[in-house]
């Protein structure tokens, strides 16, 4: 009896000792993990981000790029790490897209994650240079089919959500052109600009700056709604294309096996930070649109487009590069 009773008592003690530690969370510094360049656009929210978080938990926020193998190197880093909440990563369309294509993972795929939250998303916008004589897509699109009309489109590298789309967007309407591939959408943009390619597929934030300065002309965007600094500029689903509706997402995931109680307070704490005013206000200036999701409707948001992009994937035939 004696044994049971230090038994029971050690037990209880257990018990008591594992909401207390939840309810501290956190209590030293969050590492955020950002698996793409420093500079980029993810890198840019995770700091405006994290800044805030930073004074609602009061510990230090801690962003670290970990960029290379599309991915794979900074999210592998984070699988590896311990499931307590205190190191989480950032992830996007491309963290579904190397689960589908990359057969040979130095983790376990998506199921080696438990999502937290949504964040934001920037809708992708197809333009052309302002001097241009495509006024709308429409023309794009007879033009492009006219025989030895070569024209082309720019977006960031292969397999990624910009490519996914823009080959969508020739297989739904019919678009002929051809894929030149950069390192960044707004290199894509850029070439553009210069007379190289003839209209460019990428994130709203990477050519804002450039369509704000009139030097280059929005024809369409990809999202099921008309997005608001682009309010004279129809969706594709408006133009009859209802299937290409893409946009490029990202949230926050944490490895598998962390506490429940702890992922609540992360994803609390991430509304919480994206509710604030300011950080909205910068969030947009940058041409992303804050769009919070909590666990369970960011892990739909997940199947959903898991199912989505393998579809398209698997009917475009792409392949890993």
């Amino acid at each position: 009896m004696k044994i049971l009773a230090t038994a029971l008592c050690a037990l209880a003690l257990a018990l008591q000792a594992a909401p207390a530690g939840a309810a501290e969370f956190p209590d030293k510094s969050v590492r955020i993990v950002v698996p793409f360049p420093a500079g980029g656009a993810a890198d840019t929210f995770t700091r405006l981000i994290g800044q805030k978080l930073s004074a609602i938990w009061g510990q230090p926020i801690i962003v670290e790029n970990k960029p290379g193998a599309g991915t794979v190197i900074g999210t592998a880093a984070v699988a590896k790490s311990a499931p307590d909440g205190y190191t989480l990563l950032i992830i996007a369309n491309s963290f579904l897209i190397n689960d589908k294509l990359q057969k040979e993972l130095p983790y376990d795929g998506v199921k080696a994650f438990t999502p937290v939250a949504m964040l934001l998303n920037s809708p992708q916008v197809l333009a052309v240079n302002a001097e241009s004589p495509f006024m709308t897509f429409a023309q794009v699109l007879a033009k492009s089919r006219e025989p030895g009309a070569n024209l082309s489109y720019s977006t960031v590298g292969p397999n990624t959500s910009q490519n996914i789309g823009g080959e969508l967007l020739k297989a739904r309407t019919g678009m002929v052109a051809t894929y030149v591939p950069f390192a960044g959408g707004a290199m894509a943009g850029n070439a553009v600009m210069g007379g190289h390619v003839t209209m460019v597929l990428t994130n709203w934030n990477e050519i804002a700056t450039n369509i704000r300065a009139g030097k280059l002309r929005p024809l369409a965007v990809t999202t099921r709604e008309r997005i608001e600094p682009l309010k004279d500029t129809p969706t594709l689903v408006e133009l009859g294309y209802p299937e290409v509706d893409v946009d490029v997402w990202f949230g926050v995931a944490a490895p598998r096996g962390t506490p429940d109680a702890v992922l609540d307070k992360l994803s609390l704490g991430f509304k919480q930070a994206l509710a604030d005013p300011e950080v909205q206000k910068q969030l947009m200036a940058a041409g992303f649109y804050p769009d919070f999701q909590g666990r369970v409707e960011f892990a739909r948001k997940i199947a959903s487009q898991s199912q989505f992009l393998y579809k398209i994937i698997d009917e475009l035939g792409i392949k890993a590069q």
